[in-house]
């Protein structure tokens, strides 16, 4: 499953960001060769930013590559890291499936209305749907954390004996 997760997310985000930057490419080109650009290429590549972020967020989770600030890590037991690690992954587990409920609900709502990009005309529902679901799977990646070792999925995080402040090992 794991492997799936990452294969499908990471494709996702990398066919995203390699249109962001052919769009681009031949953006600027058109700009500049042809005095004209491509219509509608920030609404696309807005949609495509959203797209890069959302598949890339399961990832983030699954290696365990979030920003952590971890400076004062050393001065707490191991089963007391362990503990603030469970608490940590079940809040953004919470947090994460409250805000994919959030974006389903705002989807539906924006479906219903026919909300389009400005210039493409371009549906919003199905984007801000698999912005919900791509939280969803994100939540779904924090609960199994709930009961690993830190090392399993914190890169750089040991699970070696404590050590008394200032002591050597």
């Amino acid at each position: 499953m794991r492997r799936l997760l990452d294969g499908l997310c990471g494709l996702l985000a990398g066919v995203a960001l390699f249109a962001i930057m052919a769009l681009t490419l031949f953006d600027v080109l058109g700009r500049k060769l042809l005095s004209r650009s491509i219509p509608g290429s920030l609404e696309l590549t807005e949609i495509l930013m959203v797209v890069v972020i959302f598949a890339a967020l399961p990832l983030v989770s699954l290696h365990g590559e979030h920003v952590v600030f971890d400076s004062l890590d050393h001065l707490l037991p191991r089963w007391l890291r362990r503990l603030q690690q469970a608490l940590v992954d079940l809040a953004c587990a919470g947090a994460l499936a409250g805000l994919a409920w959030l974006m389903w609900d705002k989807a539906t709502a924006m479906a219903s209305y026919g909300d389009t990009t400005a210039q493409l005309q371009l549906p919003l529902g199905p984007f801000v749907q698999l912005m919900a679901v791509l939280c969803a799977v994100t939540a779904l990646i924090h609960l199994p954390l709930l009961v690993q070792p830190t090392s399993v999925h914190r890169i750089g995080v040991d699970e070696a004996p404590d050590v008394p402040a200032g002591g050597a090992t």
